[in-house]
């Protein structure tokens, strides 16, 4: 029982009815201060998570828009690489083009005839 009651004085402050009023109201005042001292502890660490949280959240949205950045530059340059391609090949095509009328221009196989030659022409293969 002895061991018990050593417990209760540990963990209880005993106030003697003797005292005066003056010691009760430090004690109380005391304890007031520890309470708010918790309290205000626990809303800084409530801060320090949110503010936490809110820091995370931005350094990934942070990350996120330069990730974004670096696609768009490089959707960019294949853009451009595709549009001077595009006009590479255009010039081939008209150096190309040319280059196949000037031969059909010079065989006689692609060369226009009027009319009366292909009725000549028609008319020598039905003879023979």
């Amino acid at each position: 029982m002895e061991g018990s009651q050593e417990q209760e004085d540990d963990s209880f402050t005993n106030v003697s009815l003797a005292d005066d009023s003056e010691h009760i109201s430090e004690v109380q005042d005391s304890r007031v201060e520890k309470i708010r001292s918790i309290m205000m502890n626990a809303d800084m660490d409530a801060v320090e998570a949110e503010n936490q949280v809110e820091l995370e959240e931005k350094t990934r949205l942070i990350n996120q828009v330069l990730e974004l950045q670096h696609t768009l530059e490089d959707l960019s340059a294949r853009v451009d690489a595709v549009k001077e391609e595009n006009l590479k090949l255009k010039s081939e095509n008209q150096v190309l083009g040319q280059y196949i009328e000037n031969l059909m221009s010079a065989s006689s196989v692609f060369q226009t005839t009027d009319t009366k030659s292909k009725r000549k022409i028609i008319a020598s293969c039905y003879i023979k």
